[in-house]
């Protein structure tokens, strides 16, 4: 069994960051690179409801693909997380997760509050 699981881009610096910090206790940890292995939108639900955040405080306004698609006024959640699944960019990183509670590590000091 896992100890937690990240969400991971390896190309984030501050997903890295998360990543090494996990690693750095000796957590046995699932490492999803969401960019490939796509969450679908059962899964965004879930995390959602663990982070207890709506929809638009998950997704990466400063993205690109936020402003062509006009999200800024979107207030229905199944259009949102369709959005993200389409577009896992929009997803904001990294996401770590442990017995049924997520965090957004950013920054990284919130992981501490997994463990608490």
């Amino acid at each position: 069994m896992q100890d937690v699981t990240i969400w991971h881009n390896p190309k984030c610096g501050k997903s890295r960051d998360a990543l090494k910090f996990l690693e750095e206790k000796g957590l046995d940890i699932k490492v999803v690179k969401y960019l490939e292995t796509v969450p679908n939108e059962e899964e965004i639900k879930k995390v959602l409801q663990m982070l207890g955040i709506a929809a638009k405080d998950l997704i990466r306004k400063k993205e690109d693909i936020y402003k062509e698609l006009n999200l800024k006024d979107v207030e229905n959640e199944d259009e949102l997380i369709k959005a993200m699944v389409q577009n896992p960019k929009l997803i904001e990183r990294p996401i770590i997760i442990k017995d049924g509670d997520a965090i957004i590590a950013r920054p990284k000091e919130n992981i501490q509050k997994l463990f608490m």
